[in-house]
C-alpha cells in the first residue's frame, strides 16, 4: 500500500481509501450484508486504513456497520464521515425526504449521533457534506470550531464544495481535506483540484474514480440497473454519453491490456498519477472488489499512457 501524510494533520492514510456507502444498503442494487463488512477485514488487510461514510447512506446505517466491521480497529484508522445532507420521513413514502441542512443546531445533533453510531470519541476529519445555500457558511463553521476544541472532532473537512467557498472556509479553519469527484469521464474540476492542493495547500481526497463502477469495463450497450440502484439515473449510463463513453472503454482496454492490468486498476491508477491528488475513495461490495481495485497501487503509468488516457484526440 502507497500512504500519504494530509496537508494541514498528523493523519498519515493508505492513497486508496475504501468508500462505506455500499454498506447503507441503498441506491446500489443488490447489497449483501455479510459481504460488505468482509469488504472491510479485507480492506484492512490490504493496509487500507481510510474509510469514508456519512451520515446519510442508509440513513445512519452505513455508519453503525462500519463501526461494528472495524470493531478495535475503528480507533487506529482514519474514518470520514459527512453531515450536512438531513431527511425526514413522510407518511405514504418508501424513501425519506432528504434535503441540505447545515444549520448550527443539526451541527450539533448530527455530530452527537454519528459519535454515537461510530463508537468513537473525536471523529478524525468531519466533513460538510455539500454547501447548504440557506446557512451562512461562518455559522457552521463557528459550531464545527467549537466542536474541535471539545475534542469530539479531530479535524474539518468539505466535500462538493465550489472553490471559493473553499478559500473562505479554509481562511478561517484550516482544512483536514477536500473531497471532490475526479474520474477519466468526470474531470471537470481539475482546475479546482490544483487550486486546492497547490494554491491553498490543502489535501485532495478524489471519489467517483470509476464513474460509479462504469469505467470497470464490465457494463456495455444493454447495461441495465433497477430503480434501487442510482445508476440508472446517471448521465453516464445513459444516451447518448453511453456510446461516447462505451469508446472511451476501449481506449482503457488497450492499455490495461498492454500493462497486464484491469480497465478498474488503470482507471484507479490514473487518478492517482495526478500530482494533485493525495488519494481517492472507492466503494466495493465484496472482498474481490476491494482486492482488485486495491492492486491499482504500487506502479505508475507511463507518461504517454496518461497522456494517451487524458487526451480525446489520441
Amino acid at each position: 500500500m502507497e500512504y500519504v501524510k494530509l496537508k494541514n494533520t498528523d493523519l498519515v492514510v493508505s492513497r486508496i481509501g475504501l468508500g462505506c456507502e455500499p454498506l447503507g444498503g441503498v441506491d446500489w442494487g443488490y447489497v449483501d450484508e455479510r459481504a460488505a463488512e468482509a469488504t472491510v477485514y479485507k480492506a484492512l488487510d490490504l493496509g487500507i486504513n481510510l474509510f469514508d461514510t456519512a451520515d446519510v447512506y442508509g440513513l445512519g446505517l452505513s455508519e453503525t456497520r462500519l463501526s461494528r466491521a472495524l470493531g478495535p480497529h475503528r480507533h487506529q484508522v482514519t474514518i470520514i464521515t459527512k453531515f450536512g445532507v438531513n431527511w425526514k420521513r413522510v407518511p405514504g413514502l418508501e424513501r425519506a425526504v432528504t434535503f441540505r441542512d447545515s444549520s448550527p443546531t443539526h451541527v450539533v445533533e448530527a455530530l452527537e449521533n454519528s459519535l454515537r453510531r461510530l463508537r468513537l470519541d473525536c471523529i478524525p476529519i468531519y466533513c460538510i457534506h455539500w454547501p447548504d445555500p440557506k446557512t451562512p457558511i461562518c455559522d457552521t463553521i463557528e459550531v464545527l470550531q467549537k466542536c474541535q476544541q471539545q475534542g469530539k472532532i479531530r479535524y474539518i473537512g468539505l466535500s462538493n464544495f465550489p472553490l471559493d467557498l473553499v478559500r473562505q472556509v479554509h481562511s478561517i479553519s484550516p482544512l483536514g481535506a477536500v473531497e471532490l469527484q475526479y474520474n477519466l469521464l468526470n474531470r471537470e474540476l481539475e482546475a479546482e483540484i490544483t487550486a486546492c492542493y497547490a494554491e491553498i495547500g490543502v489535501s485532495v481526497i478524489a471519489y467517483g474514480m470509476l464513474a460509479q463502477g462504469f469505467l470497470t469495463g464490465k457494463y456495455g450497450a444493454d447495461a441495465y440497473f433497477p430503480q434501487t440502484d442510482r445508476r440508472c439515473r446517471l448521465p453516464h449510463f445513459k444516451p447518448p454519453n453511453l456510446q461516447r463513453n462505451l469508446a472511451f472503454i476501449e481506449k482503457l482496454r488497450k492499455v490495461a491490456n498492454a500493462r497486464g492490468k484491469t480497465p478498474a486498476q488503470v482507471a484507479i491508477r490514473w487518478v492517482l498519477d495526478n500530482p494533485n491528488i493525495a488519494c481517492g475513495i472507492v466503494g466495493a461490495k465484496t472482498p474481490d472488489q476491494i482486492e482488485t481495485n486495491a492492486s491499482a497501487i504500487g506502479w505508475n503509468l507511463t507518461p504517454e499512457e496518461y497522456k494517451f488516457l487524458a487526451d480525446p484526440l489520441l
